[in-house]
């Protein structure tokens, strides 16, 4: 099942509420939830503080990712403002491993995510502790990027060796993804499919997530 996470970066602020109805009316699975500190990636967005506001509004899981140098001295931070999936960087962080578990002992989904240039092979010893693979089509930090092509490639990879060793990991992408590419990337292997701009860059975000998912439903039935 191909689950859809709009990116609440690329959502109008000034109409939020709004917004998250409505791609939670047309089909939403998760909202992902771009939190960038200016020094991992040149952008900076929001805070626990505004996490918990956003909470109220929608009963969705909340898909959060750290865009932030020192994840681990933040995550028990963003699981009290109401985040279930908190995703690191592996490149941010030396000891993955560690938060990791330590995020699952706070009852979040524990997620790890690589930038362009990190292969999936450095993944291997960490199977067993991760709950969700972010892979990063584009550079972080900001929304609106041209997917890079070759990050395809990488979701192969990922697929196949999450497939190899049995894990029950969710495959996610994030970056550059649109109606003409929504297909490749779940053929190559996501499964959790995160859209900003091209989702609330258009005039019914709504009836957008629906045409998402039903070329989702479409995929599955083939």
């Amino acid at each position: 099942m191909i689950k859809l996470a709009p990116s609440l970066l690329s959502a109008d602020f000034c109409n939020i509420k709004t917004q998250i109805e409505a791609v939670q009316s047309g089909g939403a699975d998760y909202l992902h939830l771009d939190v960038m500190d200016g020094r991992f990636v040149p952008n900076i967005t929001w805070g626990p503080k505004i996490i918990a506001d956003l909470r109220k509004c929608s009963a969705l899981p909340f898909d959060c990712h750290l865009m932030i140098a020192e994840p681990e001295r933040y995550v028990e931070q963003f699981r009290q403002a109401g985040a279930d999936i908190i995703t690191f960087h592996y490149e941010a962080t030396p000891h993955a491993q560690r938060l990791l578990a330590h995020i699952r002992s706070l009852g979040a989904k524990a997620g790890i995510a690589l930038c362009p240039q990190t292969p999936v092979s450095m993944l291997q010893d960490l199977l067993g502790d991760i709950d969700l693979l972010l892979i990063m089509s584009v550079n972080p930090g900001f929304g609106g990027q041209r997917f890079i092509e070759r990050s395809l490639r990488k979701l192969r990879e990922a697929r196949t060796l999450i497939d190899a060793h049995g894990a029950s990991i969710e495959l996610e992408v994030d970056g550059g993804i649109h109606l003409e590419n929504f297909e490749a990337v779940r053929e190559a292997g996501a499964r959790v499919i995160v859209m900003g701009s091209s989702i609330f860059d258009t005039a019914n975000p709504r009836e957008t997530v629906a045409e998402f998912r039903t070329l989702a439903a479409g995929a599955a039935a083939r």
